[in-house]
Order: structure tokens, then C-alpha cells, then sequence
């Protein structure tokens, strides 16, 4: 960020013309020059306003033509009455208010014939017109990522794709402006280290994210998802160097939950795991080109995929929490109600569970378990994770049995506890199992917290799916639940 311009200490107006408030205040600045507490107008539009001729001496006046003062002073109203001390802020008012200018200034009597309060005009340094501008020129000018220049002939589309920062979607330009604003979408400082990326183990600033936040489409209020997902995805639970490095389908999956959902207009509905939802859309591939454009996960490379799927580009979704006979899934993982959170959870595409008959919940769930079975295959227990994605039509059968998420994983359990016999290499003429020496016993299908269940999608349809995992534990990945920060 650009230091901002000094002003001086004693009381500063900045005024536009274009104001009628700040026309109505003229008087009242000649009152403030007179008593010798006004020492300096900064005007916006017009050098020759306001008029002070009758004052009976003369502030200092600065025309913020480029509106410097204006923007890093953060003036979003005029009139804005200052009081500096020490070249610093100390009060503003903003608009006009008798009595508050009264009370600021210690003077009584202040614009006697004029009406009590009136509120200001926009600062021409907020105008839309103008804030990428000003963004790019005072926001951006700090910066610290390496600005590449384009040759004049270049199209930027193809220049960033030939350079390899795209994921073979087009992306966004990343100009500073556009850096600069989506800053503002979160508290961190720009040169905050969010993780260390792998697989290169590259240290990550704010702004880096910030700079892929851009080129996925991101606004800048879902900047605070992805760096929390970034923090989530980079720790030792979650694996993500592992993640990158299987042969397996895998990637991140992000589940949003608590009320920034709303806030940023996420999709927990119609189409949920689907296309079409901005923030769904672009947060989950901010983190994936993070991990290609910082980290160096490039498909080919350290991505060894043998097939991948389609969510590597991306795969975000938020959960239905007010239509949901459960609690949420960040609640069940830890997290207080009402906590803005995210999940990351290593899978890859939904398999889908048709139960369009079953109008009980010991019905529905004998469904939900015999294709749970099946998860990455009928014969591999315990080492895969997998998410179980309820509809709101299968969710209504178990709310009105009065079913919530304790009986539900009860149940399960029960269903989903498998005969050894049937699991060892061989049986059933197929090669694939678990070593003979488990013969004999019984063995669940997913361990201990190793089957997440959420709540998502549209009101019509009787289809739920499974979202199958990578292996989990020390040789894989496990869920990770992380707050999400400002």
C-alpha cells in the first residue's frame, strides 16, 4: 500500500463540489477558518471550492485531483471532517451533524441556519467508476509478486495459458487492480505466509492466493474460504504431496459449512455438486491451481492420475444445513454450531444411490449401505473414506421417523459390518481381498470416523450419493475440518 499523503495537524474538511451537503457547509467552514480550527480543505473536483473569500484567513488547500488523499485516507463520504494530531487521525465526522460538529470542535453556534443533519455524498475515491483505478495504482502499488510483462501482440488468454498457470480452462488476468481488490477481501496481511505448498514445499503468501484467487474467477469475499481450505489441504493429516502423487482418481473436496454460506452465495441445492454456482465453481479450483501455479503439482508430473476425474479441476459444495434432519457435518467433526467452516475431504466423483420405493428410514438406509459396500470395491474394508451425500427427499424420510445423524451412523454400522469369509483374496473367484489371516472375522467397511455424512442438494429427486476417498491414515490422507478465518 502506497503511504499516504501527510496532513496536517488541527481539523481538515474534504469536500467535493458535486455535493449539495458539502455546499450547504461552506458557511460552516468559514465559521471553523475564522475561529482558527479549520487548517486545511481538501476538495476533490474543484481547485476554486469551496468558497472561503469571506473567511478571515486563508487553510491550506489541496485539490486531490488524483484523490490520493481521498483513497488512503479511506474518505468514503463528503463532507469528512478530520482531526489530526501527530500527523494521525484521532476523530472524523462524516455528513453533516450540528451537533456532532459541535461537539468535535468545541465551537457553539455552528451553522445556525441550516437544518439540524444531512447526510453526505459517495467520495469520488469509492466511485465504481474509478476503483479499479485507484486500487491499481494505490492498493497494488505494494504488491510483491513478480509482475510479468506481456509482448503488445500477445492475447493474455493464450499468453497465460502458454505459460503453464492454467488448468486448460481459460483463466482471469490477474492485474493488480483485480489483486489489490480481492485483498480486500480478507484481514491478512498481503505478505502473510498462509502454508507451505507442496509438493515444491513452497512458502505461500496472502497475496499468492489472492493472485490464483483471481485467475480462478474468485470475488474477493470467497478469498477467506480458500486460504483456509490452502491451510487445511497443507497440513500432514491432509496430504496433499500424497494426494498429488497417487495413481488413484482423487482430490481435494471442499464442504462449506455455517453462515457464510449464505454470505457468499454458495449452492447447498439444486445441482450442488454440480456447474453453475460461482463460489462453488471457483473456490475449489483456486486451491487446485495454488497447489499447480506455487506448489508445482503439475499434471504429469508429480500428478501421477492414471485416469483423475473431472473434480481435480475443482470440487466444492456447501451443506444444507437448514433443511437437514442432522447436524452439521462441521459439528459432528468439532466445530461449535454456527461456526463458519470447511472440510476437506480426499475423493473424486459421486456415485449415485437410487431409492425412488423405500418410505422408511430402515429401508432407505439398507439402500445407503448396500452400495456403501461397493465403496472403491465390495472387498476392500477400513483403508477407504467416503462422504455420504443425503438428499433433502431421502433427508425428509428420516426427519419424519425422527431418525438424526447418531441413529443413522448407528445403523450403518450395524449394516456395513462384513463378513471376513467373503472379503479374502479369491473368494468369489476374484483375486482382489484382504490377506487370508483375516478369515474368521467380522470387520466394518469404513473405520472409525472414516464415513462423513452431509446434507445437500435439490428439493425433487430420490437420489443420494456416495463421494468414495483415497486410502486413508499414514498411507493416505484423512479428513481435515478447519474454521474459517476473516
Amino acid at each position: 500500500m502506497t503511504e499516504r499523503p501527510p496532513l496536517p495537524d488541527g481539523f481538515v474538511a474534504v469536500v467535493k463540489q458535486d455535493c449539495p451537503t458539502c455546499q450547504l457547509v461552506e458557511p460552516v467552514l468559514v465559521q471553523l477558518v475564522d475561529a482558527a480550527e479549520l487548517v486545511a480543505v481538501v476538495t476533490q473536483d474543484d481547485p476554486s471550492f469551496p468558497d472561503l473569500t469571506t473567511a478571515s484567513s486563508t487553510p491550506e488547500r489541496t485539490f486531490d485531483d488524483d484523490l490520493a488523499i481521498s483513497y488512503l485516507w479511506d474518505i468514503e463520504t463528503v463532507p469528512t471532517l478530520l482531526r489530526i494530531e501527530d500527523g494521525e487521525e484521532v476523530e472524523r465526522i462524516v455528513g453533516w451533524d450540528r451537533q456532532q460538529w459541535q461537539d468535535l470542535t468545541g465551537l457553539p453556534d455552528l451553522g445556525p441556519d441550516l437544518p439540524d443533519w444531512r447526510p453526505g455524498c459517495g467520495s469520488l475515491s469509492v466511485d465504481p467508476m474509478r476503483a479499479d483505478e485507484l486500487a491499481g495504482r494505490f492498493s497494488a502499488s505494494g504488491l510483491r509478486s513478480r509482475r510479468v510483462e506481456f509482448a503488445e501482440l500477445e492475447d493474455d488468454f493464450e499468453a497465460m495459458w502458454d505459460r503453464g498457470w492454467s488448468d486448460g480452462l481459460p483463466l482471469v488476468p490477474p492485474t493488480e487492480a483485480r489483486v489489490a481488490r480481492m485483498l480486500a477481501g480478507t484481514t491478512r496481511a498481503p505478505d502473510e505466509v498462509v502454508a507451505v505448498v507442496p509438493p515444491d514445499l513452497v512458502e505461500c503468501t496472502v497475496e499468492k492466493v489472492a493472485v490464483n484467487a483471481v485467475m480462478a474467477g474468485c470475488l474477493p469475499e470467497h478469498l477467506p474460504v480458500v486460504l483456509s481450505a490452502l491451510e487445511a489441504a497443507c497440513t500432514r493429516e491432509f496430504n496433499m504431496h500424497g494426494l498429488l502423487a497417487t495413481t488413484f482418481f482423487s482430490g481435494p473436496i471442499l464442504i462449506v459449512n455455517g453462515p457464510i454460506r449464505q454470505r457468499i452465495g454458495m449452492n447447498s441445492g439444486v445441482n450442488a455438486l454440480g456447474q453453475g454456482n460461482r463460489a462453488n465453481s471457483t473456490i475449489g479450483r483456486a486451491l487446485q491451481l495454488v497447489v499447480r501455479n506455487v506448489g508445482g503439482g503439475l499434471p504429469g508430473g508429480v500428478d501421477r492420475a492414471t485416469l483423475g476425474s473431472p473434480g481435480k479441476l475443482g470440487f466444492c459444495f456447501a451443506e444444507d444445513e437448514e433443511g437437514s434432519p442432522f447436524t452439521p457435518l462441521s459439528v459432528d467433526r468439532g466445530l461449535e454450531p454456527g461456526v463458519d467452516a470447511v472440510t476437506l475431504f480426499a475423493g473424486h466423483g459421486p456415485t449415485s444411490i437410487i431409492d425412488q420405493k423405500s418410505r422408511e428410514p430402515e429401508s432407505l438406509v439398507r439402500s445407503f449401505a448396500a452400495v456403501l459396500r461397493a465403496n472403491a470395491h465390495p472387498k476392500l474394508p477400513l483403508k477407504i473414506d467416503a462422504v455420504l451425500v443425503i438428499s433433502p427427499e431421502h433427508g425428509r424420510i428420516f426427519r419424519e421417523a425422527g431418525w438424526g445423524r447418531v441413529q443413522l451412523m448407528a445403523r450403518l454400522g450395524e449394516l456395513l459390518l462384513l463378513d471376513s469369509d467373503e472379503l479374502v483374496q479369491g473368494a468369489g473367484g476374484i483375486a482382489e481381498g484382504i490377506p487370508e489371516a483375516f478369515a474368521g472375522m467380522q470387520l466394518p467397511k469404513f473405520r472409525e470416523g472414516g464415513l462423513l455424512v452431509c446434507h445437500a442438494g435439490g428439493g425433487a429427486g430420490l437420489f443420494s450419493a456416495v463421494l468414495g476417498g483415497w486410502v486413508n491414515g499414514e498411507e493416505g490422507s484423512d479428513p481435515v475440518t478447519v474454521p474459517i478465518g476473516t
